[in-house]
């Protein structure tokens, strides 16, 4: 059974504020979730974030995503169902039940399993309590108010007697009304008749008294773990030859396709196996950068790597595995039929991924930053766009601007396409100072001779970031040598004062 999650650890030396995460109730923002730290200074959910913050000044106060914890607990779920235990099932927001008749000795009984669950779910990042009990409902009462507990068998009523009535999962109202009559314990509770308490409070009070207790069935409702889609074809004779191999791929891949379609899955990462008749299978590996379940694209993916396959003396069955798939929802159309789509690269990038891997492409996105080095950084190929801010209030005073925003790089100074990973210094500069290009240079040993030059173009240290920059100064220059080529040179300083730089030059990029 697990409860909770935890933040990360903090830093060595780093003391980390009290965490919660608030959750609007209305027109009323309330304490969703507390750490440890938080609730030991006095914070529990439900309190108001107002009241909290004027409780523990500095408070981390985070939004909650009740929606986004629910999809975590999931697929936490689906992973414990397949590695761990073949019946689990979600309870609550916050609880997963795990059926261990038949799988405990598997792991080295019931006391050995729960400590392995905890420490792999502590890896993960869960804080969890682990109870072991008979019942569902004596397990859940000893994980949420006793802690982490194994029950012996047939002694899961004892376990509950001294426990709160909350622990049963009633009602709240009827809670309320226990304790207005005196009840506040279980083992109150199960020493009073039942006929009365079923005229008193409806017949679910009892019903969830006695599935604790074990004399009532409570049936779980197991998440079920997809089947891994996989498409076989086994032949009376084995095949050695890349025709016949293309042509059954030609075969798998459309019924492929359609187990996709009505699975409503595009796939990421294909795997075709070809099994040799000497038991070494060949495998083709195929990602692709959007879930597709295009069957002429993903066709053409696999022709491609046909001449990997080492057929041997024979392959007797072919086969292609969907080894990471993922929701295909309907794609975005133009308002009008007249205006032409935006071109999808999608297709480029799986072809030149299949051939050179998909680690080795990227794009460049601008980033605001003066230092040209910071001024790009690598995004995937197929990012999404970066969403907007929040919209801005009605009377906020940045609404009054009417200028558009400015780009990061300037179009009035053109810079190269591609910057060196580093700058290289460069030798046996001239150059008159303080505002004049040099007149020549010697880069990678070979000299060169300037013969047009544009500049200064200065460029400050961003002394708002790194204090060690607060006087750094460059000034760039673009120049062109006798042969034609043109580079992007800077030199370290204004060139007057000391403290701004040591006046060494640099080459820091290539125009094409």
């Amino acid at each position: 059974m697990v409860r909770g999650s935890r933040p990360p650890p903090p830093r060595s030396g780093e003391e980390l504020p009290p965490l919660v995460t608030s959750l609007r109730n209305g027109s009323r923002i309330e304490i969703a979730a507390a750490c440890p730290q938080a609730q030991a200074l006095g914070l529990r959910p439900g309190m108001a974030v107002t009241q909290a913050r004027a409780q523990v000044p500095g408070l981390d106060i985070r939004p909650a995503d009740p929606e986004g914890d629910r999809a975590h607990l999931a697929s936490l779920a689906l992973a414990l169902a397949r590695r761990w235990a073949p019946s689990v099932a979600i309870e609550g927001d916050d609880t997963l039940f795990l059926d261990l008749t038949g799988v405990a000795h598997l792991h080295g009984g019931e006391a050995a399993m729960a400590s392995r669950l905890q420490r792999m779910l502590a890896r993960l990042g869960y804080g969890a309590r682990i109870a072991i009990a008979d019942t569902p409902g004596a397990a859940w009462a000893l994980a949420h108010f006793r802690g982490s507990a194994r029950c012996p068998s047939g002694r899961h009523g004892e376990a509950l007697a001294p426990l709160p009535i909350e622990a049963l999962r009633i009602e709240p109202a009827a809670v309320e009304l226990l304790h207005r009559l005196g009840v506040k314990a279980i083992g109150q509770l199960a020493e009073m008749p039942r006929a009365p308490l079923v005229r008193r409070f409806g017949a679910g009070l009892a019903a969830r008294l006695e599935q604790a207790l074990g004399r009532l069935p409570e049936p779980l409702h197991p998440v079920i773990p997809p089947e891994p889609i996989a498409i076989a074809q086994r032949f009376a004779e084995p095949i050695a030859t890349a025709e016949a191999i293309e042509h059954w791929l030609g075969t798998l891949v459309p019924r492929l396709a359609a187990a996709l379609e009505a699975g409503g899955l595009g796939v990421q990462a294909l795997e075709c196996i070809a099994d040799r008749i000497d038991g070494v299978p060949q495998r083709i590996r195929i990602g692709l950068a959007r879930p597709n379940r295009d069957p002429v694209h993903l066709l053409r993916l696999l022709k491609r790597r046909i001449e990997d396959i080492e057929p041997g003396y024979g392959i007797d069955a072919l086969a292609l595995h969907v080894r990471r798939a993922a929701p295909l929802g309907p794609e975005p159309m133009v308002e009008r039929l007249d205006e032409e789509a935006a071109p999808d690269i999608a297709t480029l990038v799986d072809t030149l991924a299949t051939r050179i891997g998909l680690g080795a492409m990227w794009r460049m996105r601008p980033v605001e930053s003066d230092v040209p080095e910071r001024a790009a950084a690598r995004a995937a190929v197929l990012d999404p766009p970066e969403r907007g801010g929040a919209r801005p209030r009605i009377d906020a005073v940045g609404q009054l601007v009417r200028n558009p925003a400015l780009h990061p790089w300037h179009p009035e100074w053109p810079k190269p396409t591609r910057l060196l990973r580093r700058p290289e210094r460069l030798d046996h500069v001239v150059a008159e100072l303080p505002d004049h290009a040099p007149r020549r240079f010697t880069w990678r040993g070979q000299p060169h001779r300037v013969v047009r030059a544009d500049g200064p173009e200065r460029v400050h240290g961003e002394w708002w970031k790194h204090v060690a920059e607060a006087e750094h100064v460059r000034d760039y220059f673009r120049v062109e040598d006798e042969q034609g080529r043109r580079y992007w040179l800077f030199r370290r300083g204004d060139g007057e004062r000391p403290a701004t730089g040591d006046l060494s030059w640099y080459l820091h990029g290539v125009f094409g």
